[in-house]
């Protein structure tokens, strides 16, 4: 099932067990993963996109190794709160990781690129590591923001 809000996906959930997060990208797929008590979110790997049906093989042997319980995607909304196409993508995306059977919550995104992007630069990393790690440090940036929704009770949606 895919949640809107924090709290649906909360009551969807076991009481801990680890989440997954997604900032899915055109030709790249960030991930990051919490611990099981959601308290801290830390960024995994990098998958490069092909087709669908490869892409879903590499999150399920993910969810499987990693004992995840429920899945956090960004969703990359308008300034204004509106939708775009992107918008939609993402939706489609999550829509078909139906298979893997976990609870999916769709995350407002729409500072995590500039955020991540602005501590790489404070951390005086180069244009090239940039490009390796923003993706998935922006999953785990994603996946913060839910977990900490999830504990704390609130909703950023």
């Amino acid at each position: 099932m895919i949640h809107g809000k924090a709290p649906p996906f909360r009551e969807a959930l076991p009481e801990a067990g680890r989440l997954m997060g997604l900032d899915v990208g055109t030709k790249t797929i960030g991930v990051a993963f919490c611990d099981a008590g959601w308290t801290i979110a830390t960024a995994a790997e990098l998958i490069h996109r092909g087709k669908f049906s490869a892409d879903l093989g590499k999150l399920n042997a993910l969810v499987s190794a990693q004992k995840v319980t429920g899945i956090v995607i960004g969703l990359p909304l308008n300034l204004d709160g509106s939708e775009s196409p992107r918008t939609q993508a993402i939706r489609a995306f999550a829509r078909n990781l139906g298979p893997l059977g976990l609870p999916i919550l769709l995350w407002d995104e729409r500072w995590s690129t500039q955020a991540v992007t602005r501590t790489l630069i404070d951390a005086d990393a180069s244009r090239a590591r940039r490009a390796v790690l923003v993706d998935k440090m922006a999953a785990a940036y994603i996946l913060q923001g839910a977990i900490d929704a999830l504990a704390g009770g609130y909703d950023a949606l």
